[in-house]
């Protein structure tokens, strides 16, 4: 069943096409991942879709109850920005539309809420259109994912991790065109100074003639057609070069190796200790008694419900807190959304290189792998998206001389390919890094040690995500286990009971008994 159709989307922002879409198809049951780099239009699009906004050209109809779960939601209240998109994500249900437009729905969520909105969707019986940068998101729910490029959309079949092996091959594939070019390229150029050599050799007199034969009237002529034949040989082989369909060479980032302050004393040494210390929020205890330490070159993820103190503990490391002791090698950088690190007045290029002691070319590397190219760098980041301002402020601190980087949401704000331009700069960070993020497949792909704060405790686990997760949950089956075997152990004492005494009493705490032991079954 068709749900929404769209046909002829040409949508313009001041004089730059945004959207160039011929058409598009939404049917029942469908599941639609939207990606794109930042600014390429994807809550724009999903607007003309919703019908919240109208295209310069072509139409959008709907053939059903169609639903918008904005990007950004209201502000004037005193409740979280988690508890805020709760709402709207509740509402939403609520209504039960046929297709749900969805922008970004796991901002300000942490993980168990998140991982409640991915079984909500994944039951739910209607279609969808999700945009996140959440790639663990888009891969448990996605069955389509559209790219937006230059204002065209690109269809690919599968979920997210489907649609990397789909960019690698046409990646691939591109390399040997690229490949195939140049060398068709060099043999064409090759014989085109071959055949040039030819013609201006064709006038003179050959080596082996002798004067009395080179003065011979019929010579010239020869000659002189041989030339012309060479000539129009050399300019075929011209326009067979002119005619050689262009093709861009493919772009290879190349390693990265900076030179971090103190690495000496840095490197797989206790550089700062936490002991005994507690985090409170005025009378509120988020956490008590917390004993860590961290080590040059570590990549520590903290994690944790929204309002367990993850923000708290970043901030009373920072300012060395009592009960923080720091090595004197350790030099910090701290990124937050609040982007105050930035002058806006001044350029890209001009913000990295005013707190970076690395050379123009790592600069240009770095910022390249944040995908400013070229001129881009000049640009003043007063022009620049919120998106990509973030970027800049990202590239600053990684640049800047320091050798740890705390990290507060960093992929906040970020499109997919910024969050994995991010992860290969980290992955290749010699330096520590200490980060507090929601996105699973970020923390899978740089953490090394996970720091779970839950239940005003904070415990430090030896290895990734999902190690961790495979702990927690063998953790958890134990502790069903016991609490099975308990059970079962009452439910038998209860039975013994009351085939000697029957009563209505010790029949409702079998009954109770039961009901307890069914759902802990649920579990298995």
């Amino acid at each position: 069943m068709l749900l929404l159709e769209a046909h002829h989307i040409k949508h313009y922002v001041q004089d730059r096409l945004l959207l160039d879409v011929d058409r598009l198809e939404i049917h029942q049951k469908d599941r639609i991942g939207l990606v794109g780099r930042n600014g390429s239009g994807k809550t724009t699009l999903l607007h003309i879709l919703a019908k919240k906004i109208s295209s310069e050209e072509g139409s959008v109809i709907q053939h059903t109850q169609c639903e918008l779960l904005p990007q950004f939601k209201r502000t004037d209240t005193t409740k979280s920005g988690g508890e805020v998109t709760q709402e709207y994500i509740q509402k939403a249900f609520v209504k039960d539309p046929e297709l749900l437009l969805a922008d970004e729905p796991t901002t300000n969520l942490d993980t168990d809420h998140i991982e409640w909105l991915e079984k909500k969707l994944k039951e739910w019986q209607g279609a969808f259109i999700i945009v996140s940068h959440d790639r663990e998101f888009l891969d448990a729910l996605c069955t389509t994912i559209w790219e937006i490029n230059e204002g065209k959309i690109k269809e690919y079949t599968g979920n997210y991790s489907d649609y990397v092996e789909q960019k690698e091959v046409e990646r691939r594939q591109e390399q040997l065109a690229y490949e195939k070019y140049e060398k068709k390229r060099k043999q064409l150029e090759e014989a085109l100074k071959l055949k040039e050599k030819k013609a201006e050799r064709a006038t003179k007199t050959p080596k082996k003639v002798s004067k009395s034969e080179a003065k011979i009237t019929g010579a010239k002529p020869y000659f002189a057609k041989k030339q012309k034949k060479l000539q129009k040989t050399a300019k075929a082989i011209e326009t067979r070069l002119e005619k050689l369909e262009k093709v861009e060479k493919v772009k290879e980032l190349p390693p990265l190796k900076m030179n971090l302050p103190n690495a000496e004393a840095f490197k797989n040494r206790i550089i700062f200790r936490v002991e005994d210390v507690t985090g409170r929020i005025s009378e509120r205890v988020l956490w008590s008694n917390a004993s860590f330490h961290v080590r040059g070159g570590d990549k520590l993820a903290i994690i944790g419900p929204n309002g367990s103190g993850k923000t708290t503990l970043v901030k009373k490391i920072i300012n060395e807190e009592p009960g923080i002791t720091l090595s004197p090698a350790v030099k910090m950088g701290y990124f937050s959304q609040n982007l105050n690190i930035l002058d806006v007045e001044k350029s890209i290029i001009e913000n990295v290189q005013s707190s970076s002691k690395q050379n123009e070319t790592l600069i240009r590397t770095v910022l390249a792998r944040m995908h400013f190219f070229r001129d881009d760098v000049y640009k003043p980041v007063e022009v620049l998206s919120g998106g990509e301002r973030v970027k800049v402020a990202l590239a600053k601190l990684f640049l800047s001389d320091i050798n740890t980087l705390i990290l507060d949401e960093p992929t906040n704000f970020l499109d997919t390919e910024s969050v994995e331009a991010l992860e290969s700069l980290l992955k290749e960070y010699e330096g520590s890094v200490i980060f507090v993020s929601h996105d699973r497949r970020f923390i899978e792909n740089i953490a090394t040690r996970i720091l779970a704060i839950r239940n005003q405790n904070i415990v430090l686990f030896e290895g990734t995500y999902q190690q961790y997760k495979h702990a927690q949950l063998q953790k958890n089956r134990d502790t069903a286990k016991e609490k099975r075997l308990l059970l079962e152990t009452k439910i038998s004492e209860v039975l013994s009971r009351l085939s000697i005494e029957p009563s209505k009493e010790l029949e409702m705490e079998f009954q109770k008994l039961l009901r307890e032991k069914r759902e802990l079954d649920k579990f298995e």
